[in-house]
């Protein structure tokens, strides 16, 4: 009796054991059946979105042949290295798009893109991905409301550094009554990378190529 169970036992645990390869064996062709589509996609998805804040028009480059990695940055809340994509213009830098983090959003990190022109204005912010309460988060982003414009052609130059806070906080910046937070982590983010740019423009535009960002 005992020997008919354990010959039942091996017996069950060679069929999981043979469906386990055979299910693996299926996910990993099909990952890389499906690789290069959702590749493309995600390359179609981030030039979209950059294109909202920086419109082909006004570079005469490639963004992701140009693009560049940048090392960790407190200033632009990284922890990671991140790419930069580099907007040229008849030869000289127009804009640098920046991956930046807010990482003091009511319900953790926000994340953007922010474009910079080489004059240091701000061309256009998105937020790309955040957690907020629906409702009072709803306002960062652009498909739902306009508040994220209020960014552009905004500069170093043009506000102190106390005007670049919320107005409940002394700032130029308006704000969705009750909710504070949200606005605060975006301005305060969107100020770093401002300052961030100011200090390292030269050294974005000389930085090489990502050619791991080419071949995405």
């Amino acid at each position: 009796m005992t020997t008919s169970i354990l010959r039942h036992a091996s017996a069950s645990a060679g069929i999981l054991t043979a469906f386990a390869v055979v299910g693996t064996a299926l996910l990993a062709a099909t990952y890389l059946v499906t690789r290069p589509i959702i590749a493309e996609t995600e390359k179609q998805a981030k030039l979209a979105l950059i294109g909202q804040i920086l419109p082909a028009t006004l570079y005469d480059n490639d963004l992701l042949k140009d693009a560049a990695l940048l090392p960790p940055a407190r200033e632009l809340g990284n922890r990671d290295p991140t790419t930069v994509y580099r907007a040229v213009k008849e030869g000289k830098p127009f804009a640098a798009v920046l991956e930046v983090i807010a990482p003091d959003g009511y319900s953790g990190k926000i994340r953007m893109i922010v474009a910079i022109r080489a004059d240091g204005e701000v061309s256009g912010v998105r937020v790309v991905t955040h957690n907020e309460t629906p409702g009072l988060g709803d306002y960062i982003e652009i498909a739902k409301n306009s508040w994220i414009r209020i960014f552009e052609g905004k500069s170093l130059s043009k506000f102190t550094a106390q005007e670049w806070k919320v107005k409940k906080d002394g700032g130029k910046f308006e704000h969705m009554a009750g909710a504070t937070v949200t606005p605060r982590a975006v301005v305060k983010a969107v100020h770093k990378s401002l300052k961030y740019f100011a200090a390292n423009q030269d050294n974005i535009f000389s930085l090489a190529a990502n050619t791991q960002e080419q071949a995405k």
